[in-house]
This record gives structure tokens, C-alpha cells and sequence, in this order.
């Protein structure tokens, strides 16, 4: 599921969030087995169960209705609250199939049964293939950018467009500017191309799956696992990658080695939940809000 999706499915637009006579609100789903507990406190400090349906468990509290709020520090403590029953599900189960903030699915404990063993077939493979791996996000950042006279001074193309802007008049020089405005803009989109392809090769190598952020806008964490940090610099690609547990220190290595060069700052964060992996679910009475 990635952090686009506004639920499982049907989402519902802001200005009409319906009232949930009976809900419950999902955290993960988890391998389980018998009668499995969860000892820790949900969202607004809501009893949080699980319920188990023959191997498969849904963590998950009971409500009423939909989490919103125009108080975004009240937002934010919901947000992590949500993170944090995951972590504990996952210390708890291993790695689980992570929901977005706010997922919630109509009706009582029996229903939520009711939906595993619908959704049984797509969950029972994404927990097999999803065991033991987690999700890691990747962004190297140029801390001390090429400014465009290096750039110029590098590209036979912008010295030319130069040298013509400097021995033309005030009209033609105007348009040729333009030109190299859009010519460097194009040196540096191929330069960040470049360096997210040889990386993306590299950790293909040791990761499952590795997708660039930049490509792919809907695969990417949703804000309430990672928050984005400040950038000074400029980044040169942003990756999320899917691996195994076992192999995050071969990874963390060849990052070390990309971090070795100067002028690159390497900013590396995981392991998560594989919110940008698991698998899109239906259903048709789930409701969600990001």
C-alpha cells in the first residue's frame, strides 16, 4: 500500500466523513496464532486486541469513527501513537502488513474475521514473502552543490550557448539565456538520473526490491513513519527498498562507500513496516483519511 492510497479502497472525499456506528480501526495484520495479546495502549489510548482468524491476526481498537482534526499537533500524537502499536507488533509477530493512519473497517470483531478469510488468499502470500524483510529509505544529498559555472565550464553545449550569450545583443542574449537556463536544468536532472541508476544497480543487489521515489511518486513512506528531514544541499535521488534483515549490513556498506565521497551525505533510515510493499486490499466497507 503506498502512501497515496486514501484506504483499502472506496476512499472517501474530506467533506463527507461518514459517521461509524461500529468500526474498527486497523493497525497491521500479523502471523498469529491461538489467543494473542498485544499489551499496549492505541490511539487516544484505546484498548488495542487482536483478532485472530485461523494464522492471521488484525491488530486493531474498536471506534466510532473517522480520525480528523484541525489540530495538527493533536494529528501528529496520532500519528506516532499509530507507528508505535505497529513497532510493537512487530517486535511482538515479526515483520507485519502495515495499514495507513486511519484505516478502519465497518462492523464488529467478527466482521474483521470475516474479511481475513475473504482477503485470505492475497494476505497468506504477502506474509510469506514478507517475512523477515523490512523497508529502508535511502537519500543522498550533494551538501555542497556544483554551481553552474562548473557545470558550464563541463558541458560543450552550455559553453557554446556562453560564448554565443556574450557576443550577442541585449534581445538575442535574453533568449539564449533562457536556453542555458533550460540546458542546465537538464545537465542536472541527468546528473541526479545518473547517480540514482548506479545506485539503485548496487543495491539491487542485496535488496529484493529498490524503487526510486523520484519515478514512482506513489511508492513512497507515508509521512507518519518518516518524516521528512530538512535538506541542505541538493538531493540526488531518493530510493525505498524492500530487504531481508539479514542483509541491511551488506547495505549499509555500500552506502558507506557512496558517503565516502566527498561533497555526499548519505541519510539512511529504516528498518519500517513495508508500507510501500504490502499489497492493495479490498473489501468495499473500509474507510480511510491520511
Amino acid at each position: 500500500m503506498s502512501s497515496d492510497e486514501r484506504s483499502l479502497e472506496d476512499a472517501i472525499d474530506d467533506e463527507d466523513v461518514p459517521e461509524i456506528d461500529e468500526g474498527r480501526y486497523l493497525y497491521c495484520l500479523v502471523r498469529t496464532d491461538g489467543d494473542a495479546t498485544l499489551e499496549i495502549e492505541g490511539i487516544d489510548g484505546e484498548p488495542v486486541s487482536v483478532l485472530v482468524e485461523d494464522g492471521i491476526g488484525a491488530v486493531v481498537h474498536a471506534c466510532e469513527g473517522l480520525y480528523d482534526s484541525a489540530d495538527l499537533a493533536q494529528v501528529k500524537r496520532w500519528l506516532v501513537r499509530h507507528q508505535t502499536v505497529i513497532d510493537e507488533a512487530s517486535e511482538r509477530f515479526g515483520t507485519p502488513i502495515p495499514f495507513q493512519f486511519d484505516t478502519i473497517l465497518r462492523g464488529d470483531d467478527e466482521r474483521v474475521r470475516e474479511w481475513i478469510d475473504e482477503e485470505r488468499e492475497t494476505l497468506e502470500r504477502a506474509l510469506s514473502g514478507l517475512a523477515d524483510h523490512w523497508e529502508y529509505r535511502v537519500e543522498v544529498v550533494e551538501v555542497d552543490p556544483v554551481d553552474d559555472e562548473t557545470l558550464i565550464d563541463r558541458d560543450d553545449r552550455l559553453r557554446e550557448l556562453r560564448a554565443k550569450i556574450d557576443d550577442s545583443e541585449e534581445g538575442t542574449a535574453f533568449l539564449l539565456e533562457k536556453k542555458l537556463d533550460q540546458r542546465l536544468a537538464t545537465v542536472r536532472a541527468n546528473r541526479r538520473e545518473s547517480a540514482t541508476d548506479d545506485l539503485e544497480d548496487r543495491l539491487a543487489a542485496e535488496a529484493r526490491e529498490v524503487h526510486s521515489l523520484e519515478r514512482s511518486p506513489s511508492a513512497s513512506l507515508s509521512d507518519e513513519v518518516a518524516d521528512e528531514q530538512e535538506t541542505d544541499g541538493e538531493t540526488l535521488c531518493r530510493l525505498t527498498l524492500l530487504a531481508h534483515e539479514d542483509d541491511e549490513g551488506a547495505i549499509g556498506s555500500i552506502l558507506d562507500d557512496v558517503a565516502a565521497t566527498d561533497g555526499l551525505e548519505v541519510r539512511f533510515t529504516g528498518p519500517w513496516p513495508p508500507y510501500t510493499f504490502a499489497p492493495e486490499l479490498g473489501g468495499g466497507d473500509e474507510e480511510g483519511n491520511p
